[in-house]
């Protein structure tokens, strides 16, 4: 019965981690997305200066080391794509947001720079 009862816990817990994992998409795939789905919540993870300078329509920025501490202002019951410049921060977010319980996180690999390449418009 034990090793029952093991065996469930251990399959319950790949699974969460299965369902609760992030997936890197390219700007192009993000743009198709965001052109499908407008309640996207689109999580900027850069600095306030990074921001400033250009940034993704309609996104909200929570600072990378801010995130821990404001992971309550990201909802849950949405689909959430997480950018930074270059796809490494927004890496880390996402994973945090995945580990966290967030089901549905994609992360922008080529970040908002892959963005600007290929033309998407930028907010100043």
């Amino acid at each position: 019965m034990k090793r029952i009862v093991l065996f469930i816990i251990m399959m319950l817990m790949i699974a969460s981690q299965v369902c609760a994992a992030e997936k890197d998409i390219t700007s192009r795939d993000a743009k198709a997305l965001l052109d499908s789905n407008k309640a996207v919540f689109l999580l900027d993870v850069r600095t306030q200066q990074e921001y400033s300078q250009g940034r993704l329509n309609g996104s909200v920025l929570i600072p990378i080391g801010e995130l821990e501490r404001r992971i309550n202002e990201v909802p849950k019951d949405k689909t959430i794509l997480v950018y930074c410049t270059v796809g490494g921060r927004s890496r880390s977010a996402a994973t945090i947001l995945a580990k966290r319980g967030y089901k549905d996180v994609f992360n922008m690999s080529d970040g908002i720079a892959g963005w600007y390449r290929n033309g998407f418009p930028v907010q100043r």
